[in-house]
């Protein structure tokens, strides 16, 4: 059995977490989040804990037992807390900014990148720091990872946009013998 998925999910106050059907709802102060169970798994609401069971005993459900009870977790810490992402520009001109739902990144191209953040979403912008966040945490780090995906840092003079603490392994250049 999966040890993962056999630990309960505590309910914190606040948040509110309904089943219909095979779906789970999970509502809190940052928003409202829902999770379809696969098909052998079960989950229950029993006070202020979720729990998920697993009826069979084989390889396939005990990954899916596991995968439930971490996304109903994180859709409790999404709904509570919420996810972020930050990421810095480097090089020289880099510039981003936020107008309504899309932020606009001059990185280094002939034309300005403009790209609109998804329903959930929330980028901001700080000095040359760009903050991604919302409540579900696979959509935060898609955005950020498509934000990053349009210039990733060179390993020769490290411009792009990367991660914060990211580290970018510098090489040599050229050099005249």
């Amino acid at each position: 059995m999966s040890r993962i998925g056999k630990m309960p999910v505590p309910i914190p106050g606040g948040v509110t977490v309904s089943l219909a059907g095979p779906e789970v709802k999970v509502k809190g102060p940052k928003g409202e989040l829902s999770y379809a169970v696969p098909a052998p798994i079960t989950a229950r609401v029993e006070g202020a804990v979720v729990t998920v069971e697993n009826p069979g005993d084989n390889p396939e459900t005990m990954n899916l037992h596991g995968l439930a009870r971490s996304q109903i977790a994180n859709m409790v810490i999404g709904v509570t807390t919420g996810y972020s992402r930050e990421l810095e520009l480097q090089g020289v001109g880099f510039k981003a900014a936020v107008q309504g739902g899309k932020i606009t990144l001059t990185i280094g191209y002939s034309h300005p990148i403009v790209f609109e953040a998804p329903a959930g979403i929330l980028i901001a912008v700080k000095d040359n720091k760009i903050m991604v966040s919302g409540a579900h945490k696979q959509r935060v780090g898609e955005v950020a990872a498509r934000l990053r995906a349009f210039y990733k840092p060179e390993p020769y003079k490290g411009k792009g946009i990367r991660y914060v603490n990211e580290y970018v392994r510098r090489k040599a250049g050229k050099t005249v013998a």
